[in-house]
């Protein structure tokens, strides 16, 4: 076996572990990494992520943006420092909570209110592994309320992303109303009855029945939290493999379900011109299907009124 030395830690990692070498100060001493990305943070939370720049935040800081670089040598490594902070660490009371269940659901509201905090979170592209202190710190906690629990630690980490990726979206949606409500004044009641009447104008039965039921059962308009509604269950399925395997039941082994096919990763040129090709292909054919249907009904109503005419 060959013996690798480990990988050097990326700048922007070695700043949020805090094992980056300090760069030699000038006279302006006031500079730090703490308060370029406390001033980046602002700005994000206060106009969005759009208006961060090393620029802008020089600005903001009254410095200029070569100084910057010199605490913060590229943007991604700002943007990196920018959502370990708003990110944090999850709170100490998810561990006052009693069993697992509980103490998952406290970290999962937890991460939904980073969320609604730090919209602009959620437009960070997701590269990998979170491997920085704070998001460590939120899959060791998760993790930690799993103890005691039958499950493997494969099982363990499963649980952690599937509360994880449910506390993202829900944020998400949550988020996107925060900010709806801040630029129009409307409040998130509002907000769902304007969509509910969009829904009401476009969705036809013909085209999307199912939809179009849904819509006339006012789901649009109802006080019930399809989030929760979500993640209670995923906690459900949960709370039954881990019964079954207290009753002796085996393990689960589940293969992939998305197995990515070579082409598609490696960004194939030919292989997305293909794609492109049927994507086009299906459009025209729920184009045509959609006049397909519009005829039909044309003809359906021209029948009923020779024969009320006749």
């Amino acid at each position: 076996m060959i013996d690798r030395e480990p990988p050097e830690l990326p700048r922007g990692l070695a700043l949020a572990w805090g094992v980056a070498a300090d760069p030699q100060r000038g006279p302006k001493r006031e500079m730090s990494v703490e308060r370029i990305v406390d001033a980046a943070v602002e700005l994000a939370d206060a106009e969005g992520l759009g208006a961060v720049s090393m620029a802008a935040v020089a600005a903001k800081l009254g410095f200029t943006p070569m100084s910057l670089y010199r605490y913060v040598s590229a943007k991604d490594d700002l943007l990196l420092l920018m959502q370990e902070q708003a990110t944090g660490f999850p709170p100490e009371e998810f561990r006052e909570h009693t069993g697992w269940r509980a103490k998952l659901r406290a970290l999962f509201e937890a991460q939904v209110l980073i969320c609604v905090r730090h919209p602009w979170v959620l437009s960070l592209p997701i590269t990998g592994a979170p491997i920085t202190p704070s998001s460590s710190a939120w899959i060791d906690a998760a993790l930690e309320a799993l103890d005691g629990t039958p499950l493997t630690d494969e099982e363990r980490l499963a649980v952690t992303l599937s509360v994880a990726g449910e506390a993202r979206w829900y944020g998400m949606v949550l988020a996107g109303y925060t900010v709806q409500s801040r630029s129009t004044g409307m409040s998130a009641d509002e907000i769902s009855a304007q969509e509910a009447a969009l829904f009401d104008r476009v969705i036809t039965a013909e085209e999307f029945p199912a939809l179009r039921r849904a819509v006339d059962a006012g789901v649009f308009l109802s006080d019930s939290d399809p989030f929760r509604f979500a993640i209670e269950r995923v906690l459900d399925g949960v709370e039954s493999y881990i019964a079954g395997l207290e009753r002796g039941e085996g393990h689960e082994a589940p293969k992939p379900w998305v197995e990515l096919d070579p082409a598609e990763v490696s960004g194939d040129k030919r292989y997305r011109e293909a794609q492109k090709a049927v994507r086009e292909a299906e459009k025209a054919l729920r184009d045509a299907r959609k006049v397909e249907r519009q005829a039909r009904r044309e003809a359906h109503e021209r029948l009923e009124r020779e024969q009320k005419g006749s």
